[in-house]
């Protein structure tokens, strides 16, 4: 990911929230297949390993923890909002003429080495945190228990665990910084018209730590 100095985001703990609140990541994959990409709910454990450790499960009939082996090379994308972003709100636009529209995002990229566990009880362990997790939010929290055990064990059967242990984590917070702070601002301000927008909410956030 080319990276520009003024749209890097070099914080671990900021990059872990965002993947923490974004769980949705993209595994891309280069197996005996070729390039695979494939859409799955993360958990990270931040304590385990030298960068943080994910972990997913995915379909046994995904051919993807087949296609990989333990120990290559994988990539998992997280993002936490885009935006467009118009010429026309940024108020130098009105002085000079000298502007163009562009997308804002931000984004964290956890390249890793990939472990497959066709293992029951790592998949029920697995399973079981994910779902704590989300679940937490929800006025009666849904449990492994309130399914039959039977139901249970079979939709356990019917996945394969994925760890992840995190090499290098680059992030990425492209929220218009390379510009004044008047526009920062007032792009950020448009992009929250319509109602708050995590987008617009950082770039103001940005115009405001601007110098």
């Amino acid at each position: 990911m080319y990276v520009p100095a003024h749209f890097n985001e070099p914080s671990r703990e900021i990059l872990y929230h965002l993947i923490e609140n974004n769980a949705l990541g993209v595994l891309i994959t280069h197996g005996r297949s070729g390039l695979d990409a494939n859409h799955i709910p993360f958990e990270l454990d931040a304590s385990h390993g030298e960068n943080g450790t994910l972990r997913c499960h995915v379909a046994r009939n995904n051919p993807v923890w087949q296609d990989v082996a333990t120990g290559d090379e994988v990539l998992v994308v997280f993002r936490a909002g885009d935006a467009y972003i118009s010429p026309q709100w940024y108020p130098s636009k009105q002085d000079f003429h000298k502007q163009v529209p562009t997308w804002n995002y931000i984004v964290a990229h956890a390249y890793g080495r990939i472990t497959i566990h066709d293992d029951e009880r790592y998949v029920r362990r697995n399973v079981a945190k994910l779902t704590h997790r989300h679940e937490a939010t929800q006025p009666a929290p849904w449990k492994m228990g309130d399914a039959p055990r039977d139901f249970i064990d079979t939709m356990v059967k019917a996945i394969v665990g994925i760890e992840i242990e995190i090499t290098r984590l680059v992030g990425k917070a492209k929220l218009s910084q390379n510009k004044e702070r008047r526009d920062i601002q007032n792009a950020g301000e448009m992009v929250n018209a319509p109602g708050d927008h995590p987008i617009g909410q950082a770039m103001l956030a940005a115009a405001a730590r601007k110098v």
